[in-house]
This record gives C-alpha cells, structure tokens and sequence, in this order.
C-alpha cells in the first residue's frame, strides 16, 4: 500500500514524464495488438470488431508480456525519480544545516561566534532559572595583540587569534561554551559553577594559557589576556545585563595593563561608571 501511495505521490510530481511513459506504453500495446491480431495499420478499426479473427495463444503470451515490460518499466522509471528527488531533499536538507551551521561559527577560529553564544546563555540561564544552578560568564581580551597585529600584519595577526583559539579551547572544561566575538575579543560560558573560588579557577586557566608566547614558525608573540567575570543570578538576569556586567569587571582587568582576571563587583562598577 505504500509503495502505490509512494508511485501515486510521485506521478503527482512528475505529470509530464509519467505522461510520456503512459504514451510509450500504450503505444507499444497498440503495434503489439495490431501484430497479434495481424493487420496493418488501415484495416484494423474496419476489421477489429471481425468474427474471423481470435488472438491465440502464443499472441496472447505476447500481449502479456509487452503489458507486463511496459508496466515494468513505468514503475521502475518512477522508483528513480522517487530516489533522485530524496537525494534533492537530502542535498538541500544537508545544505540548509551546513549554512545554520556556519552562520553560528566565526569563519577564522571554527569558534561559535556572538550569535551562536548569546542563543545559548539564554538557554542556559533560562535552565538555571528552573534547576536553580548557578553560571559564570566570562569576557577575555587580549593584551599586545593590537602591537603584533599593526606590526606583522592582518595575516599573522589571524594566524596568532587561531593559536589563542585554540589554548582557550584546550584548558576549557568538557561542558564550557568557548566563543570568538569579534577582533582580538573572546567569551566563555560556564555552567554549574558552585562558588567564586570555583569561578576564578576556571578563569585562571584562560590567563595561564597565554603565559607561554605564541610560537609561529622561528617567531614569537608575547600575548596576554584580561578576563572579567560575571554571575547568573547576581550579577545580571538577563543575556545583555550579564555580558555588560562581564565587560566592566573585564576592563577593570585591563587597567592593570598585565594578564589577570576580575570579579563583577557593582560597587567598582558605580565607582568607575
């Protein structure tokens, strides 16, 4: 039954072919019945409704077999447009998720880029909301990267960024989000962070990773991170509020001009606002 349901779907989709094979089929039963029953093309409605003439056997056999051929190749013609428009749909399918796919990723780094991190903060405070757990943000921005990209260029500047990249997501924990935002500006979103000390663990990672230079091939680049630290529920209850908060405890890492990392503290934030 579904294998008809699946012919009659796809007749549907391809009326013009189907009609051309309908056509061939009923043309090719017409020369064979005309052969069978022996006449040429002229005679054969004068004599068709003829007492004389019965169809024997071995045309009867005929008749069948150029029926069941045609019906045969009918169907199998539709089996193959059936195949080649799932292979369409799965193309296009395959396409429409590679192009999602890479609207959410920075195209230097393969990192998540600021849509892909703020679709999923918003997820996951909307799941602290419920589960009660808490989260940690974090805003990094390196120090000296401006100085190597002026002096070496864009290119060894991108070629420093994707080294960064990837030491960020080297000491990232299984379950940390690590993101590129733009520029020399980096995030990570942290779940199921149970204390500040916790917090500022996980954060030391990010400012360790850069203790080393970056070796690109006998070069090396000096480059430091400041990370700013931000708490769901407390420091901000929403996406925007959380990121803001980030980015001021991040420039207030910034100011003591070497690689660190701070704490959101509202009271600093009203000091420097």
């Amino acid at each position: 039954m579904n294998t008809i349901g699946s012919l009659t779907q796809n007749v549907r989709r391809h009326p013009w072919s189907s009609a051309q094979d309908a056509s061939l089929l009923v043309a090719a039963l017409a020369v064979g019945l005309l052969l069978a029953l022996e006449y040429d093309i002229v005679a054969f409605w004068d004599d068709l409704n003829s007492d004389q003439k019965r169809i024997r056997l071995e045309e009867m056999l005929l008749l069948t077999g150029l029926l069941g051929a045609g019906i045969f190749v009918f169907v199998l013609r539709r089996m193959r447009e059936e195949r080649r428009d799932l292979e369409q749909r799965l193309r296009t399918e395959f396409e429409l998720r590679e192009n999602r796919a890479l609207a959410l990723q920075d195209p230097l780094t393969a990192l998540p880029n600021r849509r892909a991190l703020t679709a999923e903060l918003e997820a996951a405070m909307a799941l602290a909301r419920s589960d009660g757990k808490a989260l940690a943000f974090y805003l990094l921005d390196l120090n000296g990267f401006k100085r190597v990209n002026d002096e070496e260029g864009h290119a060894t500047g991108d070629e420093v960024l994707r080294a960064v990249a990837q030491r960020f997501r080297a000491v990232a924990r299984t379950d940390d989000l690590v993101a590129r935002l733009g520029g020399d500006e980096f995030a990570v979103l942290a779940n199921g962070v149970h204390s500040r000390d916790e917090a500022v663990d996980i954060g030391q990672r990010f400012v360790d990773a850069l203790k080393n230079p970056v070796l690109l091939g006998n070069r090396a680049y000096a480059v430091g991170v400041a990370v700013g630290v931000a708490f769901h529920p407390e420091d901000g209850t929403t996406a925007e509020e959380l990121m803001h908060s980030a980015d001021l405890a991040m420039y207030g890492a910034k100011a003591t001009k070497r690689s660190g990392l701070r704490l959101f503290s509202p009271a600093a934030a009203a000091k420097s606002a």
